[in-house]
Parts: C-alpha cells; sequence; structure tokens
C-alpha cells in the first residue's frame, strides 16, 4: 500500500494524538497541527522522523493556509485531511449566552470549514483527496442538555460535511468527505470544556482514544462516507428518536 500524507488537527492530545502515532507507525507521513507548539512537538517526536509539528489555531485562516502550505512544502502532497480540533461546553440551553454559541461555532465548525476550504484546492488540482470530519454521537442524538450548544455545533458540522460532499463530488468524484462520531472517549474532552464538566475519563460506556483512532485508520483506508465507533451505535441513534416520537 503507496504511504499516505495525512494532517490531522487537535493533534497535539486525545485522538488526535492517538491517531498521529498510529498513523505513523503504518509509516505514513503525518503532520500534527494544534495550538500549544511544546504538547505538540512531544507527540512529533513519539511519531518519529516522518511527522511534522504546525503550530497553528485552526479558528484563523491565515494559519490554516499556513498550515496547508507547511504541509505541501515538507511532503509535496497532502492525501487526507482530518479535522480533529475543538472544544465542548457545559452549560443548560437556558443558561447560554450568544458568545457561548459564536464560541462553540468558531471552534468546532469554523476549525472544520476553514480546513475543508483551504485544503479543497490541492485537492481538486490533484482530482483526488479525502476529509475526514470528527463529529460526536451528540451531533446525531442531543441527549446531554448541558452540552447544549455543543450538540449544536456537531449537528451542523454534520449537515456541512454532507453538504461538501454533495457539492464537491457532482465535478469531482475522487475526493471524499467522511463524517466520524464518537461516542465518550476517555480523554480531557470533559474536564478542558467551557465551564468546566465531568471528567470524561470517568464516565460510564466509553472508548480509548486509541480505540477510536483504529476506527478513523480504517476509514482512510475505506474512504467510507459515515462511520460510528462503537458497534450498536446506529441502533442508538433510531432507538433515540423511536422513543421521542421524532424520525431520524
Amino acid at each position: 500500500m503507496t504511504a499516505k500524507v495525512v494532517v490531522i488537527t487537535g493533534a497535539s492530545s486525545g485522538i488526535g494524538a492517538a491517531l498521529a502515532e498510529l498513523v505513523a507507525k503504518r509509516r505514513d507521513a503525518v503532520v500534527l497541527v494544534a495550538r500549544r507548539q511544546a504538547a505538540l512537538e512531544d507527540v512529533a517526536r513519539r511519531c518519529g522522523g516522518q511527522a511534522l509539528a504546525i503550530p497553528a489555531d485552526m479558528t484563523v485562516r491565515t494559519e490554516v493556509k499556513r498550515a496547508v502550505a507547511g504541509a505541501l512544502e515538507r511532503f509535496g502532497r497532502i492525501d487526507v485531511w482530518v479535522n480533529n480540533a475543538g472544544q465542548g461546553i457545559t452549560r443548560l440551553p437556558t443558561e447560554l449566552s450568544g458568545e457561548d454559541l459564536d464560541e462553540m461555532i468558531r471552534l468546532n465548525v469554523k476549525t472544520a470549514l476553514y480546513g475543508m476550504q483551504e485544503v479543497l484546492p490541492h485537492f481538486v488540482e490533484r482530482r483526488k483527496g479525502h476529509v475526514i470530519n470528527i463529529s460526536s454521537m451528540l451531533g446525531r442524538i442531543p441527549a446531554r442538555a448541558f452540552r447544549a450548544a455543543y450538540n449544536g455545533a456537531k449537528h451542523f458540522l454534520n449537515a456541512l460535511t454532507e453538504n461538501f460532499r454533495t457539492e464537491v463530488q457532482e465535478r469531482h468524484p475522487e475526493i471524499q468527505f467522511s463524517l466520524v462520531s464518537p461516542g465518550v472517549v476517555r480523554t480531557n474532552f470533559g474536564a478542558n470544556a467551557l465551564y468546566g464538566g465531568p471528567d470524561s475519563r470517568q464516565l460510564p460506556d466509553s472508548q480509548s482514544a486509541e480505540d477510536v483512532a483504529r476506527v478513523i485508520v480504517q476509514v482512510i483506508d475505506s474512504r467510507r462516507p459515515d462511520v460510528y465507533t462503537r458497534p450498536g451505535s446506529r441502533d442508538r441513534v433510531l432507538s433515540y428518536f423511536a422513543a421521542t416520537g421524532q424520525d431520524p
């Protein structure tokens, strides 16, 4: 199998770091993008010589452009772009401010939008490429009211992914847009949420970041458009809507 060049945002910890190490073990080249330079460089060291760390803020379009340019300068091409950057929030819907909503869109939607838009010209030039957007089960079933604004942002990301796929594949069918939806993952996500929150590592029915990373690697190879990271997740979504009397 030909080695790929894989760009991963939000790569300094959690799912992004686990994915970077797994991709590197396959001898794919990996470009790590995140804001925290020291943590990012530590992950890059664990990945070995085919890893490039690019400290950048994915909420700033000019920095996304710089990440694309840096990856191309080093490796000459990008095969897969993984939009993994994001952050949660712990606030009930009745308590949300406009600033809370703006921040969730900035961190969870604009980061992916900028990534897709800025890598797309390169994919169009090559007539192939693959974007993978990391969503959440909460983007399917808004089952946690205290995550209301995050739930909404992930629903937005899901729709955006589908709409990009529809638009781009009309002319470029070899450019794929995939959506990956994990459930609870044992990372610092909960503790790092705006306003704090429950520690995701202590919640029941969780997955490790490494388990999720293995599913993402399968998506890199299969190019499937829509994937859950745990067996039975699709049935859970259908059951949720059936119980609430809604159509999924």
